[in-house]
């Protein structure tokens, strides 16, 4: 199974994060291999497989996992036990042994830790929920259980990037003029969708050095990655996953 590991998070707190690829599953067809998503047309019981094989190989149990619900909006929980937590784009502990999951297929999951005050969060940061404020959320709602926002350590997963998110103009203007980016033979403007939300964690206090952004595109590394996008939307759903082990 090839996971991603986050360089920047230590690994002296037991704290244990992963972005998921496309391989190390027993899925087939347009979801071979790992798709980790229940929302898919693929057969459940090869996703319910895919997970905890996803989960054991971080040292979790499937039952211990608590995956967000997501709807591309700004609603976070705070959690204490697995399940699925429909409604919401962030989850928010600071308890051991649950593993936090955001599904993500061109759109980033955004993985933070506070290792001093061990508390873990995550959340689904597409275009919508990036303007929407999902993140500044997640931050408030680690904060509030004692996280202080300049002691996060930050990982933005796998997404697509800038040369291959052409959004409209309504989208566009969304965004600071700083993530816009136009060329003459681009017939519409594109979005940095991870460098607004590096942006944003800034603003909300987070130390740009301690943030780590992925310089893989879901969309041009298909093999590598599920995208929504190229595969016009019959694909899987790769996960960003974090937790604490006691």
């Amino acid at each position: 199974m090839t996971l991603l590991r986050p360089s920047n998070f230590g690994q002296k707190g037991m704290i244990l994060a992963a972005f998921t690829t496309r391989e190390g599953g027993v899925s087939t067809g347009p979801y071979q291999s790992l798709n980790l998503g229940l929302s898919t047309e693929d057969e459940p019981g090869r996703v319910r497989e895919n997970r905890e094989r996803a989960a054991e190989y971080l040292g979790f149990e499937e039952a211990r996992m608590a995956v967000a619900g997501q709807v591309h909006g700004n609603k976070v929980k705070r959690v204490s036990e697995g399940g699925l937590f429909a409604g919401y784009d962030g989850l928010v502990s600071d308890q051991e042994n649950i593993l936090l999951c955001i599904s993500a297929a061109d759109c980033a999951a955004v993985l933070l830790v506070d290792e001093q005050q061990r508390i873990v969060g995550a959340c689904h940061a597409g275009w919508k929920g990036c303007v929407g404020g999902i993140l500044e959320e997640t931050v408030e709602q680690m904060s509030s259980l004692g996280a202080n926002p300049s002691q996060i350590e930050c990982s933005i997963g796998p997404c697509i990037s800038v040369e291959s998110f052409e959004v409209g103009e309504e989208v566009a203007a969304q965004f600071s003029d700083r993530h816009v980016l136009r060329r003459p033979d681009w017939p519409r403007p594109h979005v940095d969708l991870s460098g607004a939300i590096e942006d944003r964690l800034i603003v909300c206090g987070l130390v740009p050095t301690r943030i780590e952004k992925s310089d893989r595109c879901t969309f041009l590394e298909k093999e590598v990655f599920f995208s929504h996008r190229a595969e016009r939307g019959v694909t899987g759903r790769m996960m960003g996953m974090i937790g604490m082990k006691t």
